[in-house]
Order: C-alpha cells, then structure tokens, then sequence
C-alpha cells in the first residue's frame, strides 16, 4: 500500500520570488558590513523575522546564498546599463548613457562593491561573478560590440578591434569604482 500525499497549498511562485529577493537584498548589505566571514545566517533570518531554515529553503549554504547576490546585482546591472542605452539611438550617445547608468548604478548600491571585493578575496576557487560568461552577459557584450562596430565603421573611432576597445572602457570603469569607493 502507497501512502497518499495530502494536497498542500499550492505554490505562490509570485511570493517565493519576493521573499528571495528579500534575503537576497538583506544579505547583501549584511555580507557588505561584516564580511563573508563574519556574516551570520541567524542574524540574517532575524533581521528578516524568518527562520534559518528559511534562508536555507531558498540558499542550501552561505556560499549559495552569497554567490547569488552577487549574481543578482550583476544582472540588475546589466539590465540597467542595456536599459538606459537602449534609449539612445545614436551609437556614442549609448555608450555614454551606459558608462552614466553604470557609475550611477555603484552609486546606489556602494554594497556591490563590496561585494566584490569580498568574492575576490574570499572565493579565490571561484571565477568571478563579474567576469562570468553567461548566456545573458554574452547576448548583452553582443550588442556592445555592435555599437563599437557601428563607431568603429563610422569613422568616430580609431580602426581597432572592438573586443579590445570594450576592455579597456570596461577596465577603466572597473577600477574607478573601487578607486572611489569609500568602505560600505
């Protein structure tokens, strides 16, 4: 004989989504002010009046929990960057507007920097999350290297390939936010 499950209630996906966010937006700064080492899952769970076991439904460990905040401010980065420039129909006028949403971007959230600096120094076994090459990222460095192209083919910028013109826009701005970061 088999037991029967009981029907449960159903699975608010809207809800899960919010509540992930929630522990991702929390740990995020409480990963900022203490460090990955320092910082305590419990007292993550508290500041949330949620359980531990909470956290640990959505992220089965602090290295899972702290890798996808990471993950999530790259990809409200992205989506800010690729946002704001495709506003612009002019291929300077979006490089611009993508170097401005990306200052701004750190800006607001000065605790993605930090948590940056604390992948590095942390997660040395890790490739960065900044760096990865995922399918969204790779998509998104299609498209900028299509405006470098049109620049490039226009006469507007010097004949060079575009993947080297993107690395050095992207290392500049790279090392201006943590050059004008002040700590978190």
């Amino acid at each position: 004989m088999t037991a029967t499950r009981k029907p449960g209630r159903p699975v608010d996906v809207v809800r899960q989504e919010r509540r992930r966010g929630e522990i991702l937006a929390a740990a995020a700064k409480l990963f900022a002010e203490n460090g990955y080492a320092k910082c305590d899952t419990q007292q993550l769970a508290d500041g949330l009046g949620i359980s531990k076991g909470t956290v640990f439904r959505y992220f089965p460990t602090k290295r899972a929990l702290f890798v996808a905040c990471i993950e999530r401010a790259m990809e409200q980065l992205r989506a800010q960057v690729d946002g704001v420039a495709a506003k612009a129909t002019d291929p300077l006028d979006k490089l611009a507007l993508a170097i401005v949403a990306y200052l701004r971007f750190f800006d607001r959230h000065p605790e993605v920097v930090e948590l940056l600096i604390l992948e590095r120094a942390e997660l040395k076994d890790r490739k960065s999350t900044y760096f990865d090459r995922d399918d969204r990222r790779a998509e998104s460095e299609r498209g900028w290297r299509r405006v470098v192209d049109e620049l490039v083919s226009s006469g507007r910028f010097r004949v060079m390939p575009p993947d080297r013109i993107l690395e050095f826009i992207g290392d500049l701005l790279y090392g201006t936010i943590f050059s004008n970061q002040e700590r978190y």
